[in-house]
């Protein structure tokens, strides 16, 4: 069966706080983006020592570096960008965190980022032959205004990419927010054979500022977990509530609306078949 994780920021910025909030959930996964209000990427090397060791005292892992690599536009400074994401690698491996989250690029103002489709596919090659000898995976999110914001653009960079240090990460809240009709027909078929990581929001169409749990919106979770069942998936689940505000970088959940996310994801795990939960 998958693993659950949870974007443990959206619950507090204290990392004590996160993990006594997860662990009363029965989650011991953390996609790591941020604590004490700062980014994966900005902590300093004491910093990124403490964590850890406040992760193995309780017994946590970290499933993912929920890097903001990629989340910027294409005509900034790549070279400077590609540094950060060596350095997002860097932290993947002191953390024993076996994937990094990265995204397909924001276009220049006023510019088509679908006209940008070579160096979208250039810089991702590029960062997956930097990680092709090492033990981590990058998890492609499709975010909303990026290239991937679309499934047909999605399954080009996965066609014109393949290996195994590359996967989709299905986030389908952000395919609703960007108004895509029947995410299981036009997002999920299409994508499926890619997907090796799950983000878990739902979202209904025409709401932007804050999410549902899973199940009660036009996301089509519970359908898309149940296929996921029958493929024998037993990754990652990782919970990114969004349920109290919904930021352009985080979001806000807080430990009582975190238990109704949980609760609602365990209902479909339960329900597709995934035991036990």
């Amino acid at each position: 069966m998958p693993t659950m994780s949870a974007f443990a920021d959206e619950v507090s910025p204290d990392p004590q706080v996160q993990m006594d909030v997860l662990e009363a959930n029965g989650i011991r996964y953390i996609e790591l983006r941020g604590v004490w209000g700062r980014n994966v990427l900005t902590f300093s090397k004491q910093q990124m020592a403490d964590l850890k060791k406040m992760f193995e005292d309780r017994g946590f892992g970290v499933s993912c570096i929920a890097s903001p690599i990629g989340k910027v536009k294409i005509s900034d400074d790549y070279r400077k960008h590609f540094d950060d994401f060596k350095r997002a690698t860097d932290i993947a491996l002191f953390f024993d965190a076996h994937y990094i989250r990265i995204f397909s690029y924001y276009p220049p103002n006023g510019a088509d980022i679908g006209d940008y489709r070579r160096e979208v596919i250039d810089r991702l090659a590029e960062k997956v032959d930097y990680v092709s000898n090492l033990p981590i995976t990058l998890a492609l999110e499709n975010e909303s205004n990026l290239f991937g914001a679309y499934p047909e653009r999605c399954v080009y960079l996965h066609a014109a990419i393949p290996s195994d240090h590359l996967v989709a990460a299905f986030d389908p809240a952000n395919f609703v927010n960007m108004n895509v009709q029947d995410i299981y027909n036009t997002c999920w078929l299409p994508l499926r054979k890619f997907v090796g990581y799950f983000h878990i929001k739902d979202f209904k169409y025409g709401e932007k500022e804050h999410a549902v749990p899973a199940g009660e919106g036009d996301g089509a979770i519970p359908e898309i977990l149940r296929d996921a069942a029958a493929d024998g998936y037993d990754g990652f689940l990782a919970l990114e509530p969004h349920l109290a505000k919904a930021l352009h970088s985080t979001g806000e959940t807080g430990p009582e609306l975190f238990k109704v996310a949980a609760d609602a994801l365990k209902k479909i795990m339960r329900d597709v078949g995934w035991f036990p939960v």
